[in-house]
């Protein structure tokens, strides 16, 4: 008998994760010692290598590879179980993976999780920033318990609660003539100038479709993988960008940038939590998502 722990299982998975054992073993909340040994016993136990080591690089092998979804099932499952078990109990307790896209992360966590830990101080959340394409795909496939992110989502195995609308304004150079006397209409010929992220962003859908009118072949569009970067681009004068209301506020303290409103009715994004229909979390994530709605953007500018 092979007799694998759950506790190797759950080692594994954080070291598949994070491809690291100082950050593996302080996402698990062990020594890197003791983490260390128990992959190396469960590589004894299977009779192969699991992770190749090589100086400060760690790598999967195919055998690793191989098992880590059937692993990550075994995991999943547990979890179920445990929230099944304390149902009746104080929510949100225990592990929580929530993941966030990039374009509310950085502007909703900083108020989100104080309010979050003084609520709910037995909640062990782990935090996944990425485009909303892969928090789609980790969430269906349990890797993920929850996932903030804009509507629409188009997936059936998913419930989705709205958080709050989320205005746009745009972001333009301070002293751009162009922009002298908002608000700005979406038709402007000035949001030629549009600078878009990349691709797989649904902020760069978005934009497309609040300046649907403008000639699309004018846009440029730079690569930029976080909205930070295109901010500071328009503060040198390369271009406009749309900014979400939750990230007005700060970046409207960028030198050289400033902040103009659209025409009303302003266009806007709505805020979403998303998680698996019929998760055994369902009612934490209704929790979870009445502390996230009272931090809307007026309360995080």
């Amino acid at each position: 008998m092979i007799g694998l722990t759950v506790r190797q299982m759950h080692y594994f998975e954080m070291l598949a994760q994070t491809l690291h054992f100082g950050r593996a073993a302080k996402l698990a909340g062990v020594s890197q010692p003791a983490l260390s040994a128990q992959i190396a016993e469960m590589e004894q136990r299977l009779n192969c290598r699991l992770f190749e080591r090589g100086g400060k690089s760690v790598r999967m092998t195919d055998e690793a590879a191989a098992l880590l979804p059937r692993i990550e099932r075994i995991l999943a499952d547990i979890r179920d179980v445990e929230t099944t078990a304390r149902r009746g109990r104080m929510a949100m307790e225990g592990r929580f993976r929530l993941g966030i896209i990039p374009t509310v992360a950085p502007y909703l966590l900083p108020r989100a999780l104080p309010e979050l830990k003084k609520h709910f101080p037995a909640l062990l959340l782990e935090l996944r920033e990425a485009v909303t394409t892969s928090l789609v795909e980790d969430t269906a496939s349990r890797k993920l318990d929850a996932f903030i992110a804009a509507l629409p989502l188009d997936h059936p195995g998913l419930t989705t609660e709205a958080l709050f609308p989320d205005r746009f304004f745009l972001a333009v150079p301070s002293g751009d003539p162009a922009f002298a006397s908002p608000p700005v209409p979406p038709e402007s010929p000035a949001l030629e100038r549009l600078m878009l992220l990349e691709e797989g962003h649904c902020l760069r859908e978005q934009a497309l479709a609040v300046c649907g009118n403008v000639r699309p072949v004018a846009m440029a569009s730079y690569g930029a993988t976080s909205l930070t970067t295109l901010l500071q681009m328009v503060a040198h004068g390369l271009g406009v960008t749309l900014v979400p209301e939750m990230a007005a506020g700060p970046a409207g303290t960028i030198p050289d940038l400033k902040i103009v409103p659209f025409q009303e009715p302003m266009p806007q994004r709505m805020i979403c939590l998303a998680w698996r229909r019929n998760s055994t979390r369902h009612g934490e994530c209704v929790e979870l998502a009445k502390i996230i709605r009272s931090l809307g953007p007026a309360a995080l500018a």
